[in-house]
């Protein structure tokens, strides 16, 4: 259904840092790079995750209610990237943990980045 999801940065070098960290329990990597945007995604295969200065050259903005989540295909690895969000400067939005009210399986995290973006990581299998 997704080709990629876009969030705008700041800092391009800065968000590099944070979602290297962050991405790395996923096993994704920088698939692309230039001065205006930087792409994650699986080794061998398109970027699917980017951080963007903003085309028209004004600051970037989060949206009221905007929020993207990635999926992890085990729990621990929810736990992973939400420890390194928050080790990389991160702000929490939710430890790690159940949310049965979603469905029985789903195990969510949830942080907004350096720039604010609101990121869920979320894996809907049993432990």
């Amino acid at each position: 259904m997704y080709s990629h999801t876009t969030i705008g940065a700041n800092d391009l070098a800065r968000a590099r840092v944070f979602y290297d960290a962050v991405l790395a329990p996923l096993g994704h990597e920088v698939r692309y790079a230039d001065d205006m945007l930087v792409g994650w995604g699986a080794p061998g295969g398109p970027p699917q995750f980017l951080a963007a200065r903003p085309f028209n050259g004004e600051t970037p903005s989060v949206g009221n209610g905007a929020m993207i989540a990635l999926l992890a295909p085990k729990r621990s690895l929810v736990d992973a990237c939400h420890a390194a969000a928050m080790g990389q400067g991160g702000t929490d939005e939710g430890q790690p943990g159940l949310r049965p009210h979603y469905h029985k399986d789903y195990y969510g995290a949830y942080f907004r980045d350096l720039d604010g973006n609101k990121i869920c990581i979320v894996c809907h299998q049993p432990e």
